[in-house]
């Protein structure tokens, strides 16, 4: 499947009183860039909802100044919804702060009820890849 990627410079008002990235801050963009992969391979946003952030760790401080890029990938495609996982990684010295997965749902515009879309997981053979669909199986 293809990844999507989105970059964020952290500023002054990204940060906690740590100062460190807030992890509400992260949290948003991580979905945000989960939705991006959702909407882009469904191919339709206003259908997309999030259903589900199964959580993320955060394992490393991200700083005022650095750069984080966030890589998100389709890894399971159910009925009517469709599983995302997210990692952060620093631009520069590529520490990966966070990572996890968040599952969308596909609804009906006039019913807002789930409804079933036509996404079908490629083939791979990225050994990467197929340990993360088998992570995000075991979700459910």
């Amino acid at each position: 499947m293809k990844r999507y990627r989105t970059s964020h410079l952290i500023k002054s008002e990204d940060l906690n009183h740590h100062g460190t990235l807030y992890a509400g801050r992260s949290t948003e963009w991580l979905v945000e860039s989960a939705f991006i992969a959702a909407a882009a391979t469904h191919g339709d946003p206003e259908e997309i909802l999030c259903l589900n952030v199964h959580g993320f760790v955060f394992e490393a401080p991200v700083k005022k100044g650095e750069l984080l890029m966030m890589t998100s990938l389709v890894v399971r495609a159910g009925r009517s919804s469709l599983t995302v996982h997210v990692t952060a990684e620093n631009e520069i010295s590529h520490v990966s702060p966070t990572q996890g997965f968040i599952t969308f749902v596909t609804v009906d515009k006039q019913t807002h009820r789930a409804k079933a879309h036509r996404v079908t997981l490629d083939e791979t053979t990225d050994q990467a890849e197929l340990e993360l669909r088998q992570q995000a199986a075991k979700l459910y």
